[in-house]
């Protein structure tokens, strides 16, 4: 009884906001209608490898996108809650560069509903890595903090350090596909500490953003050479053509 009351004092003085525009909602860690409904969440048919939006309806054999039929993955299935663009380039935006850890909440919600497809099992759940310097810089990996939040409601095994970004890297801000490609050749490894925990095992990778799929795909190679069984992906966003 007293924790209610506190809650509903909090809620007083605290008012839940929406997460985009700051309006006051309902319930906490949500979206206003108006910014729900101009939110890309991602529905209907999809690239089974990296989940972006497909025309047609969904239900019947697995398809791939153009970028995927292009460049094949070394990951078996992917998804992604949404696309890169409007108020989806905002929230990741938020997340990332804004300190807005309460973007996490919400996020790894709508990431498991995009995910049910590709689910299985006992899967070990890693983010991408960040080098160590820029991880200093940054202060937070916002990619370890959407993998820990999904493992959770999943119910999965975590391991935020399953992986190592031994060699620091350039940002591929700006760079074509085969630059971004090249630049992240062999820049990921298992973690010496935890390259036993992989093999044998399904590994889902979470990252926040994909565009070309050059550090997924670092990332996934990395996890096979550990003997993982597979690798699939879960994003928050997908930069699509469409965007």
């Amino acid at each position: 009884m007293a924790w209610q009351k506190i809650q509903t004092a909090l809620r007083v003085i605290y008012p839940p906001r929406c997460l985009n525009c700051g309006d006051m909602v309902e319930s906490a860690f949500g979206l206003c209608g108006p910014c729900r409904r101009d939110t890309p969440f991602i529905g209907g048919l999809t690239c089974e490898a990296c989940g972006a939006p497909l025309p047609g309806e969904a239900g019947g054999d697995a398809v791939l996108c153009d970028d995927c039929l292009r460049v094949p993955r070394p990951w078996a299935r992917g998804r992604a809650a949404l696309l890169y663009q409007d108020n989806g380039r905002k929230l990741v935006l938020a997340l990332k560069h804004g300190d807005r850890h309460d973007i996490v909440r919400p996020a790894a919600q709508w990431m498991l509903a995009a995910a049910g497809p590709i689910l299985t099992r006992d899967m070990l759940v890693a983010p991408v890595p960040l080098h160590w310097l820029r991880l200093a810089r940054r202060r937070f990996n916002q990619s370890a903090l959407l993998a820990e939040r999904v493992a959770q409601l999943a119910g999965y095994e975590y391991c935020p350090d399953l992986l190592q970004r031994y060699r620091a890297t350039r940002s591929t801000k700006g760079q074509g596909a085969e630059e971004r490609f090249a630049t992240m050749q062999r820049a990921i490894r298992a973690h010496p500490r935890n390259a036993g925990r992989i093999a044998g095992r399904h590994v889902l990778l979470i990252d926040d953003v994909m565009t070309t799929g050059a550090t997924l795909s670092a990332t996934a190679e990395a996890c096979l050479a550990a003997n993982a069984t597979q690798v699939s992906v879960l994003l928050l966003a997908r930069v699509a053509k469409s965007s």
